[in-house]
């Protein structure tokens, strides 16, 4: 779908609302439908894993990224404290902060003008799917549409996977168990997919493996904490290896 088809006005002078709906119109596409689907499983994870409807739809509205509503969701559910809670979802969410700073000088407008506010609105809508469309379809729209169109894309598909969120919760105890299971997996597999397809460094795809690796491990042996442990020394090692193959190379 091709966001400039309009011949008889210059792309570059449509008003805001026109790129606001064009945005909304977006999300009739795969990733859309992937993260929709992922949601479909958490709201499954959710339930089995007993928060109640309105703790799931607070943290898919509040949180939004789906592997730190994960996190998050873990470590309720295990006990965890307060204070490794909050470090194992800043290590989740922590990525975020790099593709926000990516995304702002190409969601501003020219010159610098647009108010913060309405870039802060924006980076709510910061997430690997959202980012991906974003960075990807973007730089071919007019500056001044591209704000409108971010925020119309991230406002209508975070709605929408809001409603299918509570939907599938209330459907997922009339489902079969083995259905219910495979969309448990949508979870962990669009995670997966999703973080390995937006790697563009040899380190962020050690890092993923590395974690995969000691995930288990943590999980068997330092139950409560694998989260914590598993991002810090599979980071850490993917950071220092990335260091050491450059040193060589150098």
């Amino acid at each position: 779908m091709s966001v400039l088809d309009d011949a008889d006005v210059s792309a570059s002078q449509l008003p805001a609302r026109v790129w606001f709906f064009r945005g909304a119109r977006a999300i009739v596409s795969l990733p859309a439908v992937i993260l929709t689907a992922a949601f479909v499983g958490y709201a499954g994870l959710a339930r089995e894993s007993g928060l109640s409807l309105s703790e799931t739809l607070m943290l898919t509205g509040l949180v939004w990224a789906l592997p730190s509503i994960v996190v998050l969701t873990g470590a309720l559910t295990s006990g965890m404290g307060l204070i490794p809670t909050a470090i194992a979802v800043a290590l989740a969410s922590v990525r975020l902060m790099p593709m926000t700073v990516a995304l702002v000088p190409v969601l501003r407008e020219e010159g610098g003008k647009t108010a913060r506010w309405k870039l802060l609105l924006a980076s709510h809508f910061v997430a690997v799917t959202a980012w991906v469309y974003a960075m990807t379809h973007l730089p071919h729209i007019p500056r001044a549409g591209r704000l409108p169109f971010f925020v119309g894309f991230g406002g209508t598909i975070s709605t929408f996977v809001f409603c299918m969120t509570a939907v599938a919760y209330q459907m997922v105890g009339a489902m079969p168990e083995p259905l219910t299971a495979a969309l448990f997996l949508l979870t962990p597999v669009y995670f997966l997919c999703s973080l390995w397809g937006a790697s563009r460094l040899t380190s962020e795809k050690s890092a993923m493996i590395a974690g995969l690796v000691l995930g288990p491990l943590f999980y068997v042996y330092l139950p409560g904490l694998d989260l914590l442990w598993t991002g810090l020394l599979g980071g850490t090692l993917a950071y220092a290896g990335a260091r050491i193959a450059r040193a060589v190379r150098s």
